[in-house]
């Protein structure tokens, strides 16, 4: 339950949780500067969070959520908090190359016939018919008919998740799905992948049982090289677990398929990180090297 989270005191937040805080925030304060989200537009969107939040996982059992109750538990004013409440919420739709995007990308990387024998993408054909195996124009046909396979194509050239050789080939990019270019796209996995992310924290510092897997491995005090080859070694078993709970996962969701209790969603990521610290320092500095 969210409001199990320890804290010293009534209205006092732990002081270790806040520290944590902004030191999270600091990247996500980056963004928002670079993409002129002021103060101001970040209060009030933070206001409509803590409102549609607090109204959904702080109801108690058998009662209506008041507004006064939204207000104490948010501090913020009820008049606002009413208006929040008779907002309309826009539907958080993908972009409209995302969806038919990642079912291509999953078929290409989850269904046998398009992997090697060693669960690698196949480079595909570009046209059907000039090779006996499957083709990418036959991919996209299999998915849907009302595109042009040379549409997709141009758009996933033009965002870096597939690349043409001399052999009129197409190659899936080893890092799909997420694309290199196209600022929707990118801020669409965003918000879903940190959401996660983040709910898994959430859900493990309020005592979840069972806790979810959340760990990362950290070491300081590196040449430039060395972390060159932690990074090329993190993208090879990083991929290759990707991959495997891919396939793992659409043979699961086929056999569950048309079952009562097939509601739930799961999500596995990978991340890797490198920074310079230069003479102010890390804070991570000086901390403890290892898994945690």
């Amino acid at each position: 339950m969210p409001d199990s989270l320890p804290t010293p005191g009534p209205g006092q937040p732990a002081p270790v949780l806040m520290r944590a805080l902004k030191r999270l925030l600091g990247p996500l304060v980056r963004l928002l500067l670079a993409h002129q989200v002021t103060f101001p537009i970040l209060a009030n969107l933070l206001k409509s969070v803590y409102v549609e939040e607090a109204t959904r996982a702080f109801a108690l059992p058998g009662r209506p959520q008041t507004i006064s109750r939204l207000s104490l538990l948010t501090g913020i004013h009820r008049k606002d908090v009413k208006h929040l409440q008779n907002e309309e919420v826009e539907p958080d739709a993908p972009p409209a190359n995302v969806s038919l995007g990642a079912e291509l990308v999953l078929r290409w990387t989850a269904e046998p016939g398009y992997q090697t024998r060693d669960g690698q993408p196949l480079a595909l054909p570009r046209l059907a018919g000039r090779a006996s195996g499957p083709s990418f124009e036959s991919l996209v046909e299999s998915v849907s008919k009302d595109i042009r396979p040379r549409a997709i194509l141009d758009e996933w050239l033009r965002l870096g998740i597939a690349t043409i050789d001399d052999e009129d080939r197409v190659h899936l990019e080893t890092n799909a799905f997420v694309p290199r270019h196209g600022f929707e796209e990118k801020v669409y996995y965003l918000g879903r992948n940190l959401h996660d992310h983040l709910a898994t924290v959430e859900h493990n510092l309020a005592d979840g049982d069972p806790p979810m897997l959340e760990r990362s491995v950290y070491y300081g005090r590196l040449r430039p090289g060395s972390v060159e080859t932690l990074e090329t070694l993190a993208n090879e078993v990083g991929m290759e677990a990707l991959q495997r709970v891919n396939r793992r996962a659409r043979s699961l969701q086929r056999a569950d398929e048309g079952h009562s209790d097939a509601k739930e969603r799961m999500r596995f990521g990978i991340y890797f990180y490198r920074a310079h610290v230069d003479g102010s320092g890390d804070p991570d500095e000086g901390g403890s090297d290892g898994a945690a």
